[in-house]
This record gives structure tokens, C-alpha cells and sequence, in this order.
């Protein structure tokens, strides 16, 4: 299946570039590239263990409101980006709820509370919580790598999720609407590679694009739109108001190149589809 959009990533200044869209149903509507190609994820990595933290809440394993990371922190903090934690460093620079500070170190501490409560290895339970599930055999965290960043996939597997979490099989349908609604409100913060967003909203483990400008996503896409994109030249996007998903990953780091295709990239199978 091919769409014309798609096949602007021939334009991308990378090595390799596949991408795909996805219905809620399932249906591929189209796909470009070596859909079946493994790509390092970065933190797109962060949306499927967003998944397998909300599987544990389902399962009873965990709690969203209660203490995780940080003193006073939760794990609704660590998903929302608002712990405190910094960056790249297991230190608290702000009260949690206060700012909203991306953090790879967030996520980490995330993984291994969920490890302490299942008494599982948190690669091993993204596993069987999500990867096996949907059967996404080329989809990978390996060992002790971490759940915020060290993901490896391809576009034919992100398919499988992103239509799993526009139609949830794994998941009561609520507890995926909770994961797309803004948490903590009119929180600041910085959206990294795009600057200060006031408010930079974000779910549960996903960012949700509302206002922010700029923005990886079209300046077509919905207000409602949500994912997330990676630092390795990866993203994810869904569009309920478009009723789709989308997913292009790359081999070469994020950048000015980036800043300058992605838009246009979503703009044009925007229009394509709505066409």
C-alpha cells in the first residue's frame, strides 16, 4: 500500500527513513520504506513503557497516585514529567507538580519501581505486558537498558501499537483516555530541541501537542493529537481528530533537518487522508 505523502521521506537528508500510518482498526493505509528495519528508538521508547506502567496499574501492581521517585513524587508525576528530576541526573532540582521537567531519570526510576512491585525485570514485563501481546517480535529493551530511551523497533511494530492504543485491546479504553488528558494543567516547561512552552501539557507518558508552537507535529494537527518523537530521528504521533496514526523513524539524530521535515511530512498526509 503506498500514500504519495509518505514518500517525501526519500527527501529526508538520513541514510534510512521508514514510515507508515495506521487506522484504529488495524488497517495500514499505507507505508514507505523498510518497514521491517529495526531503529533505535530513543524516547520513543518512553510511550511503550507508559503502556506497561498503565498495564501494571490495571493488573493491580501499581498505583497512579501513589509514592514513586522522589519525595513526594508519584508515578502519575514520573509518567507526567513533573517529579522534580532532572534531565539525566537522579537529582531533584524542583517540588513535584511545580514544573514540568523532562526526564530521562524520571522514567528510569518509574522502571524500577514497577520492577520492585512485580518482582519482574521492568524489559521482561514490557514484554509480556505489551510487546508479546500485540506481537511485536522485532520490538526490543534489552536487559538493564533504560526505559526511557534504549528501545529498539520498527515502523511495521509501531503500527501494532499505535493502533492498540487508538482502539485499546490491553487496556480498559478509559485508563487509555486518562493517558491522553493533560496532567497537572498549566504547568511550564521546556519541550527539548523546541523550547519553553507555556503550558507544555503532557498525559500519561505522552506528549499531548494542544497549542505549543513550535511543534514537531503538522500545523494541521489537532489540538488532541499526542505521542511522542526521539532524539535518534524517530516519532510517533496520533490524531483522533483525523482518525490515524502515524509513525516515521530514521538512523540519523534529531536536528535542524528534523525541525524542518517533520511538519510538512504530517501536513502533507494530513491533507492526503482528509483529502
Amino acid at each position: 500500500m503506498s500514500l504519495k505523502s509518505l514518500a517525501l521521506i526519500e527527501n529526508w537528508p538520513v541514510p534510512t527513513a521508514a514510515a507508515g500510518v495506521v487506522r484504529a482498526d488495524g488497517t495500514v493505509l499505507g507505508t514507505h520504506g523498510p518497514t521491517g528495519h529495526r531503529f533505535p528508538l530513543a524516547s520513543v521508547t518512553k510511550p511503550l513503557a507508559a503502556y506497561a506502567a498503565l498495564v501494571a496499574y490495571e493488573e493491580g501492581a501499581i498505583e497512579l497516585d501513589e509514592p514513586a521517585g522522589p519525595e513526594g513524587s508519584t508515578v502519575r508525576h514520573l509518567l507526567a514529567h513533573t517529579s522534580g528530576l532532572a534531565f539525566d541526573e537522579h537529582r531533584v532540582t524542583s517540588a513535584p507538580g511545580e514544573r514540568r521537567l523532562y526526564s530521562n531519570a524520571g522514567f528510569e526510576q518509574l522502571g524500577d519501581h514497577i520492577a520492585k512491585a512485580t518482582d519482574i525485570p521492568f524489559a521482561e514485563y514490557l514484554r509480556q505486558a505489551v510487546l508479546e501481546p500485540l506481537g511485536m517480535t522485532s520490538t526490543s529493551l534489552e536487559g538493564t537498558a533504560s526505559p526511557a530511551k534504549d528501545g529498539t523497533s520498527t515502523v511495521d511494530d509501531l503500527l501494532r501499537f499505535a493502533a492498540e492504543v487508538q482502539a485499546p485491546r490491553l487496556l480498559d479504553p478509559r485508563t487509555v483516555a486518562e493517558a491522553m488528558t493533560v496532567q497537572y494543567r498549566g504547568t511550564k516547561g521546556v519541550l527539548p530541541g523546541y523550547g519553553h512552552q507555556n503550558p507544555n501539557d503532557w498525559g500519561l507518558g505522552f506528549e499531548i501537542r494542544d497549542s505549543k508552537s513550535p511543534h514537531w507535529t503538522g500545523g494541521s494537527s489537532s489540538p488532541r493529537a499526542f505521542g511522542h518523537f526521539g532524539q535518534s530521528g524517530t516519532f510517533l504521533w496520533i490524531d483522533p481528530a483525523a482518525d490515524l496514526a502515524c509513525v516515521a523513524l530514521a538512523d540519523r539524530a534529531f536536528g535542524p533537518w528534523a525541525v524542518e521535515a517533520w511538519p510538512p511530512f504530517t501536513d502533507a498526509v494530513l491533507a492526503e487522508l482528509r483529502g
